[in-house]
């Protein structure tokens, strides 16, 4: 009677620690991986060896979690600082400055792809009616050759500050571009075009009433 009183205490002593064991994975399973096998069992037991291998699992799973975590956090990070650097690259390769009381100045220097031409031409337009500029230069001095799809972008840029009710000026248009636009036949009416920003500034300004001369923007 001992004897098989004291075989089914092992047997349920064996069931419960399966037992402890199958709740422990369920729960890794689920993504809890704070739960570990308590067994009383002696860890040179094959069941206490079972146990000891779940509970470093589990800790192995934690640990690579963490780092996870922490990685991720880190990449957020790093994703959020070139978010940043991008939207500052941007603003300044697309520069609006008011460089008169209700004149702006856009200054194209380098490449003028169709996504720079987007960019600039919103943030000009947006400046313009910010500003309620009547006049707006887009100073192309920086660029010394233009291709047919270059000089449209800049070309659609200055019909769409007119369609604004704004004038719109070219200034530094070096000869090589000058020889694109005629050989490619554009149409340039209704578009002032001067050799430098001073001059389209200066031509401005003499067509305005004398106290205007006088009041750079940004003076009383």
């Amino acid at each position: 009677m001992k004897a098989e009183a004291s075989a089914t205490d092992a047997e349920q002593t064996l069931r419960d620690a399966l037992s402890a064991m199958s709740e422990v994975l369920q729960s890794v399973e689920c993504g809890d991986l704070s739960a570990r096998v308590t067994l009383a069992y002696p860890e040179n037991d094959p069941i206490g060896v079972l146990g000891s291998c779940i509970n470093r699992m589990t800790s192995l799973l934690a640990e690579r979690r963490q780092d996870t975590l922490s990685f991720q956090r880190e990449l957020e990070g790093q994703i959020e600082t070139i978010e940043k650097q991008r939207v500052a690259i941007r603003e300044l390769s697309t520069p609006i400055i008011e460089v008169w009381s209700g004149v702006l100045c856009a200054p194209i220097v380098g490449v003028l792809d169709s996504a720079r031409a987007a960019d600039m031409t919103s943030a000009l337009l947006h400046s313009v009616v910010h500003t309620k500029a009547s006049l707006a230069i887009i100073d192309i001095t920086g660029i010394e050759a233009m291709d047919t799809q270059a000089t449209d972008h800049f070309l659609r840029m200055a019909r769409a500050v007119r369609l604004l009710g704004s004038e719109c000026a070219l200034s530094g248009v070096h000869p090589n571009v000058a020889r694109t636009i005629v050989h490619m036949g554009i149409d340039l009416d209704g578009i002032d075009s001067y050799r430098t920003l001073r001059d389209a500034l200066q031509r401005y300004v003499n067509k305005r009433p004398d106290k205007l001369r006088r009041r750079p923007h940004g003076r009383g």
